[in-house]
């Protein structure tokens, strides 16, 4: 079945409170996208982001961002008022966001609304539920998070209490009992996140549009999965990783690239019956209805470098678990809804796992006009795949256009057929060629749709600062572009089909 969708962060939604969240917006966007006959909103990962503010280094890879909840609904809540929130700075720029504002200020607000939550009748059976439910990663989430302010948000591997770090039980015990209002106050936030968002996602899904979310492949050292789980990360005794990631030495980086996540330790996993694994995958079906996974050549092979190194040169390629752990998956859990991010170096053995899986990959259009036969132009596409004008990691079309060389956008404007001069409407007609394509899925970042130039680019690889911080205004999505992309939608065959019966909806 062919379909379409649209590439749009959560923290990019317009919002009065400095940073998109689960409020009103939110759901106006989902209207936008019923309007436009758009089957599937594409976000990026919602974990709680820390230093950089990237999505991709959460502090876990359970829980959820607290910037999303939404102040609004709290009021509704009687748990804030308007005064207090709008007392608080959040940001002066409405196209983006202040990370700095929000963390001096966010907190505050929400601690609010715990310390009325905690005083009142409304910690309810839903939330003890909700406590029991997810206890697996909730609770050491939750310490984690106090110990780590205690430590003026160090992480857990430059903690100088070695017993803590090494989670021993007295340790433990006592940490719980000190730090036990800001771990409940943790608790809070992501009840609230996880209220919100299913009321959200709920909706969306109401509406006939699916929710596709992004797993990154490895977690930030500075996390509670880490922590919590050395078991599953290859650490000594002491806690020390033995290599971490990164890539190899290549034609863009004589020194290669030191990413520094710890990495998994497969073999201890695989004798687990890839327990945490499992519990990871089934946590992400609980927020999205497919599950993007990044860099998913990591599953064949990785790149590991020693701990300490300086530069990737000294690293080793490693085998991966490759399709055992996807049967394991499949065997715990069902039916796994995924797409592969598939770009890169494509080896024989990453296309024979992709092929073995059945998960679609990515073909990213904007790679297509290097060469005469690249691997991501329309005549090189398959139906299970998912094709993107570009990514959270590539700037929009309309700045790659003013970008590249002239004998690129030359082969660009004859392979699309693309007679106009104007370079908006070369945008467009880009965004025909992704719904042209053989392709089931078809997905185009906002951004696109707009026209909009590099100041939108959501992420520049290699770069720390000024990324995750484009927001749209509000009112910047009318009727006539929703009547446009339908157009498009319908064009091409890819209105999302209405479910059958109520058990397809859900």
């Amino acid at each position: 079945m062919r379909e379409s969708g649209v590439l749009f962060p959560i923290f990019s939604i317009p919002s009065r409170f400095g940073i998109g969240s689960f409020s009103k917006e939110a759901y106006e966007f989902v209207d936008f996208l019923e309007r436009s006959a758009q089957g599937y909103w594409q976000i990026l990962p919602i974990g709680p982001t820390g230093f950089g503010n990237s999505p991709y280094q959460p502090f876990s890879a359970f829980a959820g961002n607290p910037y999303f909840i939404s102040p609004e609904v709290l009021i509704e809540e009687g748990l804030l008022t308007w005064d207090e929130c709008e007392s608080m700075r959040f940001g002066d720029d409405p196209k983006s966001v202040d990370y700095g504002a929000l963390y001096e200020n966010r907190y505050e607000l929400l601690k609010k609304a715990y310390d009325r939550f905690k005083g009142s009748d409304k910690a309810t059976k839903d939330y003890e539920s909700f406590l029991d439910k997810e206890s697996f990663w909730l609770e050491d989430y939750a310490l984690y998070m106090a110990i780590k302010e205690k430590n003026n948000g160090a992480s857990w591997i430059d903690w100088e209490d070695d017993a803590l770090k090494k989670r021993q039980d007295d340790a433990i015990l006592a940490a719980k009992d000190e730090l036990s209002d800001q771990i409940e106050f943790v608790y809070f936030m992501q009840y609230e996140f996880d209220r919100q968002w299913h009321k959200l996602k709920a909706y969306a899904n109401e509406k006939n549009v699916k929710i596709i979310g992004d797993l990154p492949f490895y977690v930030s050292m500075d996390s509670s999965d880490v922590w919590s789980h050395p078991e599953v990360f290859m650490l000594d005794e002491d806690m020390v990783p033995s290599v971490v990631a990164g890539c190899p030495p290549d034609a863009f980086s004589a020194t290669g690239q030191l990413w520094g996540n710890p990495i998994y330790d497969w073999d201890a996993e695989k004798k687990a019956h890839y327990n945490w694994w499992v519990r990871r995958i089934e946590r992400n079906y609980e927020f999205y209805d497919v599950i993007r996974i990044d860099h998913f050549h990591g599953f064949c092979d990785y790149y590991a470098i020693p701990y300490g190194s300086e530069t990737a040169e000294k690293g080793e390629l490693c085998k991966g678990p490759g399709i055992e752990l996807f049967d394991e998956l499949k065997k715990q859990l069902g039916e796994l809804k995924i797409i592969a991010e598939d770009l890169g170096n494509n080896t024989s053995e990453n296309e024979k796992l992709l092929k073995d899986t059945g998960f679609p990959g990515m073909k990213v259009l904007q790679y297509g006009f290097t060469s005469w036969d690249s691997y991501y132009v329309n005549h090189r596409h398959i139906n299970n795949c998912v094709v993107y004008t570009g990514t959270h990691d590539n700037t929009p079309t309309r700045a790659w256009v003013e970008e590249i060389n002239d004998g690129e956008r030359d082969f660009a404007r004859r392979y699309i057929n693309s007679l106009h001069s104007d370079y908006g409407q070369f945008v467009w007609d880009m965004i025909r060629e992704a719904y042209r394509s053989v392709a089931d899925l078809c997905i185009i970042p906002m951004q696109d749709y707009l026209c909009l130039g590099s100041w939108a680019r959501l992420n520049a690889p290699g770069t720390s600062e000024g990324n995750w911080q484009w927001r749209l205004e509000n009112g910047t999505l009318s009727n006539e572009l929703a009547n446009s992309i339908r157009s498009m939608t319908e064009l091409y065959s890819r209105v999302p089909q209405q479910p059958d019966n109520e058990e397809e909806q859900q």
